[in-house]
């Protein structure tokens, strides 16, 4: 039986989420609480998978993981996992095909970042914006890996005003590394007027110098993934772990949030 996990987490208390030696990630604290509950023995052995691999510092509300059951698949519910896990959560529960590959079978990915109003043109935001949308060469707007392709296509690249803040949200079927966080940097610059529309198009046509530096990773969280024919189910008990658990870090970041802001008004 092979099992996909629907998972959000706070990145900010994570080294990323692909497991590395001496340091926690999502997918090492996944693992921990699977084999403790004997779900799984290894990563290895069960084939474990994950959507996404994202950085450091980057959250998500929809990441997705699939593993083959090897004991006590009674245990693969929300309310179980959700009692042993820290910082992460699972909002649903499929069984799937057992050749499913959560990052080979997702037809697009979302990707939203949040980013304080500095007195922006939102306009000139809105204008880059839509030069990033198609296919391009994205070399100029990522951290490219030996041997990688960097053309990628997007289908959206929404910028939408909130109460002092804005929030860019990104739709593609694949993203290169840093490469979300990059166009966010540069919609960011023509939105201060410290970049023009032209360099940008210059930039993915492949004539630059230097790339445009990432947005820091806090602002970013992988909003949603797509798949055809795949239904994550969750139970009530463990989503309302979640539900407490996050209101518990939203109350804490407001207040924080709130008193930096008098400080603020004050000086």
């Amino acid at each position: 039986m092979r099992m996909a996990l629907r998972i959000a987490y706070d990145g900010t208390t994570f080294y990323g989420f692909q497991r590395q030696p001496d340091v926690r990630t999502v997918e090492g604290e996944l693992i921990r609480v699977l084999s403790k509950l004997g779900v799984i023995r290894d990563a290895e052995s069960s084939n474990f998978k994950g959507a996404s691999r994202t950085d450091r510092g980057v959250s998500a509300f929809f990441n997705v993981v699939a593993f083959d059951v090897e004991g006590r698949p009674d245990l693969v519910r929300g309310e179980v996992l959700n009692h042993h896990l820290r910082d992460a959560w699972v909002l649903g529960v499929a069984e799937v095909p057992e050749d499913f590959h959560p990052r080979f079978w997702a037809k697009s990915k979302t990707y939203r970042y949040y980013l304080v109003d500095e007195g922006f043109d939102e306009e000139a935001m809105r204008n880059c914006a839509s030069l990033f949308i198609g296919t391009h060469d994205f070399s100029a707007f990522a951290r490219l890996e030996p041997g990688k392709d960097p053309v990628r296509e997007l289908t959206r690249l929404e910028v939408s005003r909130r109460h002092g803040y804005y929030v860019i949200e990104i739709e593609g079927k694949s993203f290169l590394w840093e490469m979300a966080r990059r166009i966010v940097n540069a919609v960011r610059l023509c939105g201060l007027s410290l970049m023009e529309p032209e360099e940008v198009e210059r930039m993915l046509a492949g004539d630059y110098e230097k790339k445009v530096p990432p947005a820091r990773p806090e602002g970013l969280i992988l909003w949603h993934i797509s798949y055809e024919g795949i239904e994550f189910e969750g139970d009530e008990r463990g989503l309302n772990k979640a539900k407490r658990d996050l209101f518990e870090r939203y109350s804490r970041a407001l207040t924080r949030a709130a008193l930096l802001g008098d400080v603020l008004i004050e000086l």
